[in-house]
């Protein structure tokens, strides 16, 4: 695996050796506490305008951001909403542009990160959507490739929280394989409990998933992939045009970042020249940089964990 060049925590929110040892060792790292409660209260309601949003939407939507699981009663539970950056909450934008969101994003995959998915996804209160085991995308393990998952309210076993298989992360596994022999209870897997403002870091090779609830809580995670440019490149499924549009997110996160945080320190940007985006006139667009194509992960179906 290609190592990013960041020899040392320059910021507090950079991550450590011994962080990123154990990342590498399990396949996520849990950082406590991480999200300032100010901040924290801005996503929290985001996500509630999301859901109410693509609640009240029929699918007739140009882009059908939202994601819904069919019951056998005729009703539908809503659990996804995609292209988060678009959605009327610049809430989204302030988070992507911190510090607490773009030093582990260097440290993991170097100056030339590419923010490259945005979701919220989340299990309803009453009726959560099962999300099942799986691995989000399977790569050749050149350069680190990883989630930064933002818990907007607890998580508890019972309630929804993530289960985690650590160390599967080295290679495709046989998802069908797992469900077979183990279903959820693989003697290896670890629930994730997690409190609202903490954040999860997960390899998308890291073989995770979570039951259906019934009868529980509202849990809502806001996720954000990152990718090394260079690894784009070699790996794809992308090319250097997409790479500079979506590149185009962090200067407009570092900019509502800053006026919305003007006390905080600001987190310094190091991306090379050969990736440095040019800035178009349509923030609109630059919000919303579609997925044509994606990196296979690996599932036992179809399923709704893509």
């Amino acid at each position: 695996m290609t190592l990013p060049n960041i020899s040392e925590k320059i910021s507090p929110f950079h991550l450590s050796d011994e962080q990123i040892n154990f990342y590498d060792n399990n396949g996520y790292l849990i950082l406590r506490n991480w999200i300032p409660a100010p901040m924290l209260e801005c996503l929290q309601q985001a996500g509630a305008a999301w859901i109410t949003q693509g609640s009240q939407s029929d699918g007739s939507d140009a882009y059908y951001d939202y994601k819904f699981a069919n019951r056998s009663n005729g009703n539908r539970v809503m659990y996804r909403v995609d292209y988060v950056h678009n959605k009327g909450q610049i809430a989204s934008l302030e988070l992507l542009g911190s510090p607490y969101v773009l030093g582990v994003a260097e440290s993991l995959c170097g100056n030339n990160f590419v923010p490259t998915y945005e979701s919220m996804v989340f299990k309803q209160a009453g009726d959560g959507e099962a999300i099942p085991w799986h691995q989000d995308a399977t790569h050749p393990r050149s350069h680190r490739i990883f989630n930064y998952d933002l818990y907007l309210d607890e998580s508890r076993t019972g309630g929804g929280a993530l289960r985690v298989i650590p160390g599967t992360q080295g290679q495709k596994a046989d998802i069908c394989a797992v469900n077979d022999t183990y279903g959820w209870d693989h003697p290896d897997a670890i629930d994730v409990e997690m409190n609202p403002g903490d954040v999860l870091l997960h390899d998308v090779m890291v073989v995770h998933g979570s039951e259906r609830t019934q009868g529980k809580a509202l849990r809502r995670t806001i996720y954000y992939e990152f990718r090394a440019a260079e690894e784009i490149i070699k790996d794809g499924p992308w090319d250097s045009t997409w790479i500079d549009q979506r590149m185009r997110l962090i200067p407009l996160g570092l900019k509502r970042f800053g006026e919305a945080y003007p006390d905080v320190a600001p987190f310094m940007w190091q991306a090379s020249d050969e990736f440095r985006p040019q800035m178009s006139e349509d923030e609109a667009a630059e919000l919303r940089v579609a997925h044509l194509v994606h990196m296979d992960g690996s599932y036992c179906s179809a399923g709704d964990a893509g």
